[in-house]
């Protein structure tokens, strides 16, 4: 049976790859020169810049994804660095008991604990509450996937288990907790301002820092070395070792339909490329109204178009610095206050800036010399967006002016880094769309609503279309490396199941 697929990034590749073991004839079809999609990095001069992972959540035993990567790679023999502190967040109102305004959010929870205590030993209750959480995750071996559920609904169906009850009960319970609702409980005026402002003072749910600390203390969610191109490259040459074939440089103009059953694809130069089953790996809007001229909806996926159910992740100004100089006693991920508010070109105000030094990955920069990057999220998408496609001297002239700022705050911050720079880079809303194709240069699909444990509204399968999937990291609000892996082994083994075939691993 042959198998089209429309998108060479992680989901597309990780579709390819359990298609191939399971006697699946692949193809893939890639816009640009390089796989990967939103999981990439980019070469200017000697530097290298990354544009997406942190980390790699299951890098190591102690976390289900490892079984599911490790399914697709020989994961111990890739180097990764695990971080002993996740971020170095600067306080602005209030200090801890020894005068500092720097708090540390450790990645041993033991440590963490620790600190916290000392901290503010009057809060030993609240912290205790806070960090058993993720001691009780540890305990669970919980299932990324179980056979075609998304994410979040197969944890669920995983933990009804009687064995898994002490874990749900948790579970259910951190399903209300913010870091805003901790630090109402806190009575220690620097540890409550340290919550409010973990997340740049935005209210989160707390499973969204639970669960990766849970990781992190069992190094378990390390950033590979390489970067995300490298990390995406070993894939694609799992893939290709599996004996899939992969056409770079071939954006798909059209999912070719014939009585309402997918065909083929229609690429470039009107080549057509016909198949038994078609998978789109790409971005969901265009694969829904463009490639399929919107033909195969609901109510629902109008919903969706018209923001009704979900909205679009942020969008990120990642602002890139190569600098003469090795920054080793700097923290490689700090957010401090601004003196004076800072205002985009769109229009978007900040009062706080974002500092991700890579000076512990150095395969980045040349010997001596460090790869800093400033981030910036924003709403404001369609005005980089349409600035660089109306524009483009302007579009240029406000990213010119925007780093130019940044350069000066950093100077100020790094300690005169100005006369260091080697090399810069700005990559916008635009530039996201640019290369990745995804709807209004959004970098993780859709932002997940305030319950985190709701179904997702957008499904593997289109109302009235056979043969066809979605798999991407829009299937799940979230999205990212774990959805977009998840959701291709899903799809993979939802074909399988349904051509009543036994789902192989290996």
């Amino acid at each position: 049976m042959k198998i089209n697929i429309i998108g060479a990034g992680i989901s597309g590749l990780t579709a390819g790859c359990y298609l191939q073991m399971n006697g699946y004839e692949t193809e893939i079809f890639e816009k640009h020169s390089i796989p990967g999609g939103l999981c990439t990095s980019w070469h200017k001069g000697e530097f290298t810049i990354d544009g997406c992972v942190h980390w790699i959540l299951g890098s190591d035993e102690g976390s289900s994804f490892y079984k599911m990567w490790s399914e697709l790679l020989d994961m111990k023999v890739i180097p990764f660095k695990n971080h002993d502190e996740r971020l170095e967040l600067e306080v602005e109102k209030t200090r801890d008991k020894n005068g500092s305004n720097i708090f540390h959010l450790y990645t041993n929870l033991t440590r963490l604990q620790e600190y916290l205590i000392d901290l503010a030993p009057e809060d030993t209750k609240v912290i205790k509450s806070f960090i058993k959480p993720m001691r009780i995750m540890q305990k669970f071996d919980l299932p990324p996937v179980m056979d075609d559920l998304p994410l979040i609904p197969s944890i669920i169906q995983g933990i009804k288990m009687s064995k898994y009850l002490e874990f749900l009960y948790w579970f259910l319970k951190l399903k209300k907790q913010t870091n805003f609702t901790i630090a109402e409980k806190l009575k220690n005026p620097f540890l409550k301002e340290s919550f409010q402002l973990l997340y740049d003072g935005e209210e989160v749910n707390m499973m969204i820092l639970t669960m990766p600390l849970s990781c992190f203390d069992k190094k378990s969610a390390g950033y590979p070395i390489g970067g995300s191109l490298s990390f995406a490259k070993r894939l694609e040459q799992r893939y290709l070792e599996l004996g899939g074939k992969i056409h770079y440089r071939t954006p798909v103009k059209k999912i070719i339909v014939e009585n309402n059953e997918a065909k083929g694809l229609l690429v470039r130069n009107d080549k057509i490329h016909y198949s038994d089953i078609t998978i789109s790996a790409a971005d969901w809007y265009y694969t829904v109204f463009e490639a399929l001229e919107g033909k195969y909806v609901d109510q629902g996926i109008l919903d969706l178009r018209d923001l009704k159910k979900l909205e679009v992740f942020y969008s990120v100004m990642q602002f890139s610095f190569g600098l003469n100089g090795d920054f080793q006693d700097a923290p490689h991920f700090s957010r401090f206050p601004l003196e004076e508010e800072l205002i985009s070109p769109d229009g978007t105000k900040y009062k706080r800036l974002e500092v991700h030094i890579y000076n512990y990955d150095p395969t980045l920069a040349p010997k001596g010399k460090t790869v800093v990057t400033v981030s910036f999220y924003t709403t404001n998408r369609e005005f980089w967006i349409n600035l660089r496609k109306n524009e483009r001297p302007k579009y240029r002239q406000a990213k010119a002016e925007f780093q130019e700022k940044i350069i000066t705050l950093l100077d100020k911050r790094l300690g005169g880094i100005r006369d260091k720079i080697e090399m810069t880079d700005v990559a916008t809303p635009a530039t996201f769309q640019r290369y990745t194709n995804n709807w209004k240069g959004s970098t993780q699909g859709w932002l997940p609503g305030k319950n985190l444990l709701a179904p997702s509204p957008v499904q593997h399968e289109l109302p009235g279309l056979r043969n066809f999937y979605n798999s991407s990291h829009w299937n799940q609000p979230g999205g990212g490396l774990p959805i977009a892996i998840s959701t291709g082994r899903s799809i993979a083994k939802l074909i399988t199941k349904k051509d009543k075939k036994r789902f192989k691993t290996k």
